[in-house]
């Protein structure tokens, strides 16, 4: 059996490390935004080219705070529109909506899972005042073509990162310092993930990461002044730490994710299966190899039958969930064509060389 992700063999690598600094923890006998965050959001900072990175509490409430921090600033006001993928994880829309935005829902590539640039040009109103591009599955978004649709049409552009820690753009620049501000997840499936929740802020506009620096804790500048009408949200101290030990195999982690991609590019042969897109660049960390096949269920039945672990990313768009029910009269044929048929297969940097093998081997054989 080859699991889609052994996270107790990806964790082991670093247990002693762990072990250690759960009893530095202990002892130190502080335990909310202490000494660990301050070294990770330095360090992450650092890692992603910006000036600043807050801590949060997770993903989602990275990019709402981006968002309710723009609004304090008054760079974004209720109802403004926000352009984001149709075929993203529903967190980035929750995001939108419970940041009192409105969020429209942009056809995808099928190429590259990505926005369709014609039809992002296409959705942009007078209402717009920012696009939300999400590096989906590892690989960046076409930065370079948005930021010059930003740039004409006066946009702020919120990178969702949290599938991308460590992709880079072919002059070097990290996610996460490609936008106005970007928004990171480190649950513990992410290619950097902590052993709870967890997420960040990176930026480089000083205005607003002091906003957020305050939003995340009650709104607070110093203990118990109350500027703003802040949230709960900061990063656990103990994860911080965690997150301290892995950052620095991040770089090396992914490299190994690629030769993988590559192995499987090269090497998976079959009409029947459509593989991801890959230029060979460092713009794709490959947090998920994610191919495509048209009879999926049938398809699904063959690795189970072989061993070989897999999951949906994800088996239904934004517009046809129950939550989001005022988009159900909407079309998107790429994006409902993509949830249709994608499946996750595994890649991971403990798979063993035999492990890829037989991944090849049994989607060869299909």
């Amino acid at each position: 059996m080859t699991p889609f992700l052994d996270l107790k063999a990806f964790n082991q690598r670093f247990e002693v490390e762990f072990q250690n600094s759960l009893r530095q923890f202990l002892d130190s006998g502080y335990y909310i935004l202490g000494n660990q965050v301050k070294l990770f959001e330095a360090n992450f900072a650092r890692y992603c080219g910006a000036a600043h990175c807050i801590g949060v509490g997770n993903g989602l409430d990275a990019l709402r705070l981006i968002l309710e921090g723009y609004k304090i600033l008054g760079r974004l006001n209720e109802n403004d529109e926000v352009l984001v993928a149709s075929n993203t994880y529903i967190a980035t829309i929750l995001a939108i909506k419970q940041a009192g935005l409105k969020p429209v829902l942009v056809e995808a590539d099928l190429k590259n899972y990505n926005f369709d640039l014609e039809a992002l040009k296409n959705s942009i109103s007078q209402k717009t005042k920012a696009i939300m591009p999400v590096h989906l599955y590892g690989q960046l978004s076409p930065m370079e073509e948005i930021l010059q649709i930003s740039k004409e049409k006066k946009l702020l552009v919120i990178e969702d990162a949290a599938q991308a820690h460590g992709a880079k753009n072919k002059i070097g620049k990290y996610a996460g310092n490609l936008g106005d501000a970007a928004g990171f997840s480190f649950y513990p499936t992410k290619n950097l993930g902590a052993l709870g929740d967890g997420g960040a802020v990176t930026t480089n506009d000083d205005a607003l990461a002091e906003v957020i620096s305050k939003l995340r804790n009650y709104g607070t500048s110093t203990k118990y002044v109350n500027e703003l009408l802040g949230f709960n949200s900061r990063l656990d101290e103990l994860q911080a730490a965690f997150l301290n030990i892995k950052l620095p195999t991040l770089d090396a982690d992914n490299e190994i994710r690629r030769e993988i991609a590559k192995k499987y590019i090269s090497k998976i042969k079959n009409d029947k299966i459509a593989l991801p897109y890959y230029d060979g660049s460092k713009n794709h960390v490959f947090h998920l190899f994610v191919i495509r096949v048209e009879n999926r269920n049938r398809f699904i039945d063959h690795l189970d039958r072989n061993g070989i672990g897999h999951l949906i990313h994800y088996p239904i768009p934004p517009h046809k969930q129950q939550a989001l029910s005022e988009f159900s009269h909407l079309s998107f044929p790429n994006a409902e064509k993509i949830h249709n048929e994608i499946i996750s297969i595994p890649i991971s940097p403990v798979m063993t060389e035999q492990e890829v093998d037989g991944v090849i081997s049994v989607l060869n054989s299909y």
